[in-house]
């Protein structure tokens, strides 16, 4: 089971004692009012913040025309896709396996979910859906779930999981 670093008064201390200039090294942004972030995603930067996982100047959105959709872009699209209850990003939780695009941009997405049972499942599928579908020159977009290999926290990306605590 993850906890989400929502109110934990010992990582908001820890969060208190690392000086402004390593917490803007590290990604990690506060707002001056509050020392501590406001939400467990705060401090993990979106994509329109130029998150430090996507590749520069590779993951610029395809123009309608003829353009083509690389595997990058649509990771990038994928990082707007949110667990709710994790309020974490389907992408650095691990949860995108692969991403393919043919040469009519259409798109193939193979991902998993934290649980066979996860409550979010159909929320979350169907923001993926959204998100790509909204992709400029985007063809079908096709979402495959799959079990195998089966998520576990080893999958979250290293800096999520030490935001996390694990």
């Amino acid at each position: 089971m993850i906890a989400a670093a929502n109110g934990d008064e010992h990582e908001r201390d820890l969060l208190r004692r690392v000086p402004a200039g390593d917490l803007a090294r590290t990604g990690m942004m506060m707002s001056d009012e509050e020392k501590t972030p406001a939400a467990p995603n705060d401090g993990i930067p979106d994509t329109e913040e130029g998150c430090p996982a996507a590749p520069p100047n590779e993951a610029t959105p395809a123009v309608a025309g003829g353009d083509s959709i690389s595997p990058d872009q649509v990771k990038l699209a994928l990082r707007k896709v949110k667990d709710p209850e994790l309020g974490l990003n389907i992408v650095d939780l691990g949860l995108v396996y692969d991403v393919t695009v043919n040469a009519s941009n259409d798109i193939h997405v193979d991902m998993t979910l934290t649980s066979p049972g996860c409550p979010a499942g159909p929320q979350i599928m169907t923001d993926v859906e959204r998100v790509l579908q909204a992709l400029p020159g985007a063809g079908d977009v096709e979402l495959n779930l799959v079990w195998s290999p089966f998520w576990s926290p080893e999958r979250i990306e290293p800096r999520v999981r030490a935001y996390m605590g694990l």
